[in-house]
């Protein structure tokens, strides 16, 4: 299994991608894809948190979905594993989606989540 994303949530994260390159330093802002990541937060126990993968630890797994690399943490793996990141687009509104197969739970506000 592994972590993928939607056409529209790898369009939205390669956009993100390019426009941080062409407005900081080169040099220190070399992305390579999206970091997802889990915390422990809210009151459901867990919550997403994306961010620009800048380098590949040794504790990394990468996956890639059209043409974007997605790292994440292999301790992280067991609460991921088969999700799928949706990005959609709604009147005026936009957001990520997660698509997330090992949730049994969410919190009313949709901050976080429970896996069991």
């Amino acid at each position: 299994m592994s972590i993928t994303l939607t056409q529209a949530a790898a369009q939205q994260v390669s956009s993100h991608l390019a426009t941080r390159g062409q407005s900081r330093d080169q040099a220190r802002d070399q992305c390579i894809g999206l970091r997802v990541t889990v915390k422990n937060s809210g009151c459901s126990g867990y919550a997403y948190q994306l961010d620009y993968a800048t380098e590949i630890n040794d504790i990394d797994q990468v996956f890639e979905s059209h043409g974007v690399k997605i790292v994440v943490q292999q301790d992280h793996l067991e609460l991921l594993q088969g999700m799928e990141l949706d990005y959609v687009e709604d009147g005026l509104s936009s957001a990520f989606h997660f698509n997330n197969p090992n949730v049994t739970e969410q919190c009313g506000c949709g901050e976080s989540f429970t896996v069991k």
